[in-house]
């Protein structure tokens, strides 16, 4: 009963003999119940008796009592503590060779143990109890979580990392993980040529949104590889570049990583734009994105990974208002409340419930927050120190 399911169901798929009885007998283990009792409540039912009576033999009405007190002591130790407790503990290396006892056992012992277990599930049903119900049937995600952090060293600290971030997948949506609107950089197909030229020579991406007028009227996506030695030479027109647009690809924010992971892959896409309810573009994310939450960041650069976190002599960071709570949770191993607002902004903001002054102080999560910067009704830096511990003193009458 101490097996590990999982291990004896992968052992006995590899061709394990013993493990493939062991696993053959728990799959009834009310008869496999049964049949250990059977045996153990006959032996000490005999043995008892047998004890007592060479104890009178021996030594007459006094035997009787010292040997039933010996044999007492002898059954817990020698034939229930300890042979249990190191079965408990190594429950391969005794239940294995068991099964081969038990299995024919099981069969030379049917009509008996068939007789006992049709009463005891009778008992059971009457209770309420389903005795065709699996204890063990799968894991939940967090159980796998909690299976994943307790393997030490059977797994590497990376893998471990890796395997809870595709658990967290089914929780995280595109809005945890997207770039904001105000910080998607985008070509504007109604401008100077040589602006958007020179946009699309220096952009830092593989795949661009383009738009007319505002962001708001996307028309595609471009993959500068594909036009950059023409562009670099000059050779390329306004046409042609609207020839070689994708049309845009539009995320649902309310979309998890999980289903997002697969419809990207379905459609062939790297890149969509994130939109609320009412179809109004709230951000972009990426197939890198979405993978970095898995194997984390692509780079090992720390000034990369830091970009909006910026830490200072005194303890405290200075943040970006931007950046998402999730990232500074990640970065910093603090537990600010993610599953509101997505960014720093948005926090203060709704635990404020008004737009802060510069200087304002706040208390959030037990961090200590104060708004370093203010631009257009929104905060642009904040400096956050660690949590501190409140330590409330009875008020003395």
């Amino acid at each position: 009963m101490a097996l590990n399911r999982y291990r004896l169901r992968h052992l006995a798929n590899k061709g394990h003999r013993g493990a493939h009885l062991a696993q053959n007998l728990l799959e009834k283990p009310d008869r496999l119940i049964g049949l250990i009792l059977l045996g153990n409540n006959i032996v000490n039912l005999v043995a008892s008796p047998l004890a007592a009576y060479l104890g009178y033999r021996l030594y007459g009405d006094v035997g009787i009592f010292s040997a039933t007190v010996m044999f007492i002591v002898a059954v817990l130790i020698f034939a229930e503590v300890t042979p249990k407790t190191l079965a408990a503990l190594h429950p391969e290396k005794f239940a294995f060779p068991a099964s081969y006892i038990y299995t024919p056992l099981q069969y030379i012992a049917y009509p008996v143990v068939l007789l006992i277990n049709a009463i005891a599930n009778g008992l059971l049903k009457l209770v309420g109890i389903n005795i065709n119900s699996q204890g063990l049937s799968s894991l939940s995600r967090d159980e796998l979580r909690t299976v994943v952090k307790e393997a030490g060293s059977l797994i590497p600290s990376a893998h471990q990392d890796m395997l809870i971030g595709i658990l967290d997948l089914e929780s995280i949506t595109v809005e945890d993980i997207m770039i904001p609107r105000n910080e998607v950089m985008g070509v504007d197909i109604d401008g100077d040529w040589e602006s958007i030229r020179s946009q699309i020579v220096n952009a830092p991406f593989t795949r661009m949104p383009v738009y007319q007028e505002n962001m708001d009227n996307i028309i595609g996506f471009i993959h500068l590889r594909k036009i950059f030695p023409r562009i670099v030479e000059d050779k390329i027109t306004l046409k042609e570049l609207k020839q070689n647009l994708r049309e845009p690809y539009f995320i649902p924010e309310g979309t998890s990583l999980n289903r997002q992971l697969l419809n990207f892959q379905h459609e062939k896409r790297r890149i969509g734009l994130v939109v609320d309810e009412y179809g109004d573009i709230q951000g972009l994310v990426t197939l890198e994105d979405l993978l970095e939450e898995i194997v984390g960041e692509f780079t090992n650069d720390p000034a990369t990974l830091m970009t909006d976190i910026h830490p200072q002599e005194d303890g405290s960071y200075v943040i970006d208002g931007s950046t998402h709570v999730r990232d500074v949770n990640k970065a910093l191993q603090w537990k600010l409340n993610d599953n509101g607002p997505r960014t720093i902004n948005g926090l203060v903001l709704e635990h404020l419930e008004t737009i802060p002054e510069t200087g304002t102080s706040v208390l959030i999560d037990g961090h200590p927050i104060e708004i370093v910067r203010m631009l257009n009704n929104s905060i642009r830096t904040v400096r956050i120190r660690p949590s501190v511990k409140i330590i409330k003193e009875p008020i003395s009458s």
